[in-house]
């Protein structure tokens, strides 16, 4: 960080000498040494240093460089400057209306889906300012969609991580490396999980503010962090981007923006210039090969060097090689020493509707010899889209780090809605490897036992109504079953359970006669309460029959009989 404020120091030694100042009092009281492990959980001093396995996948940018210009001071009077002026607080504080727009509009989407997450648009802003100077000062279109390309540099290990391509250069590119991308620099292999559609035009493009805000807002949530807390925004943060200078960087900003911001037209933001890497960013697409070109000028040809004299006696010399110097060896990182994945015990992978499955997947990394190999990236994906299935936390792919015995346990899944079987895919991060496919399967909720809720006869006159609603309650084992689907039928006897064509019936929403109810379904209390019946012309004990998914069956009798006639008084005479 020092070689940072030392850029600035030479630009504007007063204004960011007092911000450096305010930047290294924040790192000292709010994160001294924070970082994240490969889960994104926070860590704190000895135990917080990073081990990362070469990949950078433990981030959203693969910790690409980003911008490290800091906000200016809210001073009354601007600091005079000698030549062409620095930008003013006023100037720094506009956002382009696009993307400003885009920022608001996740924040808003993100209070309505993660209420418990808190996340304040003004910190996307402050993310978006340093990775990408607010898509270089919102160089967009009218759909969000940035004008050129904006890419980080290639990750291929030279400075930064070593990413090996993953996208076949689909988002960046580069069929060699990976390369972050778009205005929050999202790296490729992160996208395909974490992209989203924030505009709602059926695409989920990197490149697109709307999009990308949205994606950066879901991600900054994936782990139930509420962020109006210091410890989970923290947490939050670094596993964007794995350094507490980017932590303490992306915090004055956020703090800048609470203050105030105002909206600039597209194009007009404020460029920062000073890059973690020691560029100014300005590069936007990929660098064209140099192709060989003839000079305009002749150049001057380099001077022939002079012919070894021969020894006396005559004979000619050959010129002793320079030996080699000496091979480095390179030690492998844990990830590169991963032959293949085993199974770690995991058991039956099923759950009822709605529950959380009572075993989680585990996986062992291990080299060719059967060593467990430690501190290793393991994604677990949820494949397709067969299921509503989760992890918890609501996401569908985790990223897991290896223990000191190689093992990465998933987190818990919990069942949706959707029954049947779908497949958890474990994959090693940062290498090509054959994965471990695990079948889960989900099962409809069930009941085992209906009982009415109420002991009253269900009786009827002919062509009347019955005074009564049937309702019932579902249990399963003992407890509530809630959401339980259920089928209701007027039966034409105990061992006929063929629907009636006559007696009791409902109405559908035409008032047509209806013998069958399908698609019923308990509330959260198990209750299940019938639409009104009705009786036609003929008298006599009829059946309504309720089944349940699991096998809860209940009969009910209904009665239909004509009103019984009050016997005359008897007469009397004087």
């Amino acid at each position: 960080m020092v070689a940072h404020f030392g850029t600035r120091l030479r630009k504007g030694a007063m204004t960011t000498a007092v911000a450096a100042a305010a930047v290294a009092a924040l790192s000292a009281s709010q994160a001294p040494g924070v970082t994240t492990d490969g889960q994104g959980r926070q860590t704190t001093g000895a135990d917080a240093e990073s081990t990362p396995d070469g990949n950078g996948d433990g981030s959203a940018t693969g910790n690409s460089p980003y911008y490290t210009d800091l906000p200016p001071l809210n001073t009354p009077v601007p600091a005079p400057t000698i030549g062409t002026p620095a930008a003013t607080g006023e100037a720094e504080a506009g956002i382009p209306a696009t993307v400003l727009d885009a920022y608001k509009k996740a924040a808003d989407s993100l209070s309505a889906s993660k209420p418990g997450c808190n996340l304040p648009w003004e910190l996307l802003a402050a993310i978006g300012k340093v990775e990408s100077g607010q898509a270089r000062g919102g160089n967009v279109d009218a759909a969000g969609t940035t004008i050129t390309p904006i890419l980080g540099p290639v990750l291929n290990g030279n400075g930064f991580a070593n990413i090996g391509d993953t996208d076949g250069g689909a988002y960046d590119g580069d069929s060699t490396y990976d390369r972050a991308v778009g205005p929050m620099q999202f790296i490729p292999s992160t996208w395909e999980w974490a992209g989203e559609d924030g505009n709602g035009d059926g695409k989920k493009d990197p490149n697109n503010i709307y999009d990308a805000a949205l994606a950066a807002g879901n991600y900054l949530c994936r782990f139930s962090w509420d962020l109006s807390d210091q410890a989970d925004l923290n947490s939050a943060i670094l596993s964007y981007n794995n350094s507490t200078e980017y932590l303490n960087t992306v915090l004055s900003w956020l703090e800048y923006y609470r203050k105030g911001t105002h909206e600039v037209p597209d194009g007009t933001g404020t460029l920062p210039s000073n890059r973690s890497d020691g560029s100014d960013g300005a590069t936007t697409s990929p660098s064209p090969s140099p192709s060989p070109s003839t000079p305009s000028t002749p150049s001057t040809p380099a001077p022939t060097p002079p012919k070894p004299s021969p020894p006396s006696g005559g004979g000619t010399t050959t010129p002793t090689p320079t030996p080699p110097g000496p091979t480095i060896p390179t030690t492998p990182t844990p990830t590169e020493t991963v032959d293949h994945l085993e199974d770690a015990g995991t058991g039956a992978l099923t759950a009822t509707a709605g529950d959380t499955f009572g075993e989680q997947v585990a996986v062992r990394t291990e080299t060719k010899a059967g060593k467990a190999v430690a501190k290793v990236r393991v994604r677990f994906t949820i494949v397709g889209d067969t299921t509503d299935a989760t992890f918890t936390g609501g996401e569908t792919v985790a990223t897991v780090v290896t223990d000191s015995v190689g093992t990465a346990t998933a987190p818990a899944l919990v069942a949706g809605e959707k029954t049947g079987d779908f497949i958890i895919r474990t994959t090693v991060v940062g290498r090509t490897l054959t994965g471990l496919d695990y079948t889960a399967s989900v099962t409809a909720r069930q009941a085992d036992t209906l009982v009415r809720t109420s002991e009253t006869a269900l009786t009827c006159v002919p062509g009347g109504e019955f005074a009564d609603q049937v309702e019932v309650k579902a249990t399963y084992n003992g407890a509530v079953a809630d959401k339980v689907a259920a089928t209701a039928t007027l039966i034409k006897s105990a061992d006929d359970a063929t629907e009636n064509d006559k007696g009791p019936y409902f109405k559908d929403a035409d008032g047509n006669t209806v013998r069958t109810l399908a698609d019923l379904t308990t509330d959260a209390d198990g209750l299940l309460k019938l639409p009104k019946l009705y009786a036609d012309d003929t008298t006599g004990t009829f059946l309504l029959r309720i089944t349940t998914t699991g096998g809860a069956t209940l009969t009910v009798e209904l009665t239909v009989a004509a009103a019984a006639t009050p016997e005359p008084e008897p007469t009397t005479t004087a």
